[in-house]
This record gives C-alpha cells, sequence and structure tokens, in this order.
C-alpha cells in the first residue's frame, strides 16, 4: 500500500507550508491542500485510487466560473453579457490557468507518478491549469467564498486589464460577422487601403467595409492584426450609435 494523505502531510509539511506562503494563505486543513496537488497518475502508482485532485477540480472550475463572473460583473457594470462571458472564458481557459498556475511555481509541488514526471508533466497546461483549480476548489472547500473570491480577485484583477483589450480584440472579427449577419444576412468586407514601410517592417491600414461604407479602419504589422483592429474599431462605431 502507498501513502495516504495523512502520511503525505507528515511528510511534505515543509513543502506545504512555502506553498501556503506563496498564495498566501494558510489552510486549517492542510489535507485539503495535499489533495489538491495529487495528481492521478499518482495515486494510481501508490494504489490510493480516489484519493487524487480531480474532485476538487471540479469544486474549483464551478468556484472560478462564479469568481471571476462576479469580479467581472462589479468590475464592468456596463459590459454585456456576451462580452463578459468571453472575457470569462479567456480568464478560465487551459492556457490562461496554466501560467497563473506557473506564477505559483504549483509544478513544483504536485505528486506526480514517476511516468508523468519523467515525461515533463510538471510543466504541462493541461496538469498545471487542473492543479491550479484543485487548489482554488481546497481554498474554498477550507474558508468559504468570501476569503476564496478575495484570492482570486489578487491573482486575476492583474491580468484582467490587459486581457480584456487583447480578448476583446481578437474575437472582434467573429463578433461584427455575428452581428450583421444576424441583421443582414451578410458580413463584412475588408480592403487593404495602404502599406507602408520597408519590407520588414511593413504597416497595412485595412478596412471594414459594409455596403459601401467604411465601418472602421485597423492599422498593424501584419493584415490579420490590422482587419482585427478594423473589426473592433467597427464594433465600437456600432455600439455607439446605438446607445
Amino acid at each position: 500500500m502507498g501513502m495516504d494523505i495523512d502520511s503525505l502531510v507528515r511528510v511534505n509539511k515543509k513543502e506545504l507550508s512555502e506553498f501556503e506562503k506563496i498564495i498566501n494563505y494558510r489552510f486549517t486543513d492542510l489535507r485539503l491542500l495535499q489533495k489538491a496537488l495529487i495528481h492521478s497518475s499518482y495515486a494510481f502508482e501508490q494504489a490510493q485510487t480516489g484519493q487524487d485532485n480531480q474532485t476538487l477540480e471540479f469544486l474549483g472550475d464551478a468556484v472560478l466560473d462564479l469568481a471571476v463572473g462576479h469580479i467581472l460583473f462589479r468590475k464592468y457594470p456596463g459590459m454585456k453579457e456576451g462580452e463578459l462571458t468571453r472575457l470569462r472564458s479567456a480568464l478560465v481557459n487551459e492556457t490562461h490557468l496554466a501560467n497563473m498556475a506557473r506564477e505559483i511555481e504549483l509544478g513544483r509541488f504536485l505528486c506526480l507518478g514517476k511516468g508523468e514526471d519523467a515525461s515533463n508533466g510538471r510543466n504541462k497546461s493541461s496538469i498545471l491549469s487542473c492543479g491550479y483549480e484543485a487548489v482554488i476548489g481546497a481554498i474554498f472547500e477550507d474558508t468559504g467564498y468570501r476569503t476564496v473570491v478575495g484570492i482570486i480577485e489578487i491573482f486575476f484583477l492583474p491580468d484582467i486589464e490587459g486581457k480584456k483589450e487583447e480578448l476583446l480584440v481578437a474575437d472582434a472579427k467573429s463578433r461584427l460577422q455575428e452581428i450583421l449577419q444576424e441583421k443582414y444576412n451578410e458580413g463584412p468586407s475588408y480592403i487593404v487601403e495602404a502599406e507602408e514601410g520597408p519590407s520588414h517592417q511593413k504597416l497595412f491600414t485595412i478596412a471594414a467595409r459594409f455596403h459601401g461604407a467604411v465601418l472602421g479602419r485597423g492599422t498593424a504589422g501584419s493584415k490579420k492584426e490590422a482587419e482585427q483592429r478594423a473589426a473592433a474599431a467597427a464594433l465600437q462605431e456600432l455600439q455607439n450609435g446605438s446607445e
């Protein structure tokens, strides 16, 4: 038989308290934190089936959806539901959660099976994002909603501002397409209006046009990016027009 949670807590006491310092939260029940750090590959190897972080991950996933939704709802009272949804999914998707996990060095503290550890499991985005959700689930279970939302706010708020722009711009083309398609049954066209600068540093100016009118313009170093910016400008115009 492998090690149960209680023995792991005793063996890993030093690492667990180091991790608590990084996340700036002290657990009442350290077993919750320990469980959040156990990957299924480790539990399987130790013949401790069911003693891994998957149920805490399930809980943390729900808590993050609620807490991030709550934070965005308060921070952007004028934002429409569709945008809130998109912003939330960019913040809680695997890539972003894995990056957040790297910021708190989560990989170092995980209990992984030997094979998983040998194949760079400590840096795998899927393992890190699940571990991150499990830690959030463990904090919630240990303390309740108010504390966990405060912790999530500290981790997520600095990213929201930067993410908001990047995300809403990246999403602009598909949104403009949706809006026009819904209203007029056709989408916009993107016309290159100007190309400036030497070939290695070209700047493209692109107009998003619809029925002969320019809805918005964007300038960037690649056509794709300029189209996104033109679409973002067009959305801004449409929004201002409808208010």
